[in-house]
């Protein structure tokens, strides 16, 4: 029996090394940024609802909530 004292091992990958975390940044730094400090006015709470509601109406509509 043959035993093999080498161990085959992989780099890990930096998700944000192709320049992405570079560019995530630059987006957080412009001034119409979209952060979760925002409140809801009542414009985007409407049209939320609109779409909510036109989501509903389609047939193939489903609720996580009555998956049981």
């Amino acid at each position: 029996m043959i035993f093999f004292k080498r161990k085959l091992a992989f780099l890990p990958i930096d998700p944000l090394g192709d320049g992405l975390g570079d560019e995530i940044a630059r987006e957080r730094r412009e001034s119409e940024a979209i952060t979760l400090e925002e409140q809801l006015d009542d414009q985007l709470a409407s049209k939320w609802d609109e779409i909510l509601n036109d989501a509903h109406k389609d047939p193939e509509w489903f609720d996580f909530a009555s998956d049981e």
